[in-house]
């Protein structure tokens, strides 16, 4: 049929990255809001009280778009470990930071 052909030989349409953006809203959690909201230097110390245990986790979760099983399984511990270490990271990070945010130290 005609329409099946124009079909298989139809061509996607480009869009530009700022179509892309605005066509969908993106919602953000209350940690990534935090983070939007710190400077990077603030982010950085932050980053560097965690554990060298726990900085892994992150790195692989929120910094390289990672599932808490594929950063397990890269890291090679068990799953329940990686989920309990991210956790407790993003726990620290936010008691960290939220001070910062509110103008005092942490």
């Amino acid at each position: 049929r005609l329409i099946s052909r124009l079909r298989v030989h139809e061509q996607p349409v480009p869009m530009r990255y700022d179509e892309i953006a605005s066509a969908s809203p993106v919602m953000r959690s209350a940690e990534d809001e935090l983070l939007l909201g710190v400077e990077h230097g603030d982010l950085g110390a932050a980053l560097g009280s965690l554990s060298p245990q726990l900085r892994a986790v992150i790195q692989a979760t929120v910094i390289d778009g990672l599932t808490s099983r594929e950063a397990a399984r890269l890291l090679g511990i068990p799953h329940g470990t990686a989920k309990s270490r991210l956790r407790r990271a993003k726990t620290h990070l936010r008691d960290h930071l939220m001070p910062i945010q509110q103008g005092g130290q942490p």
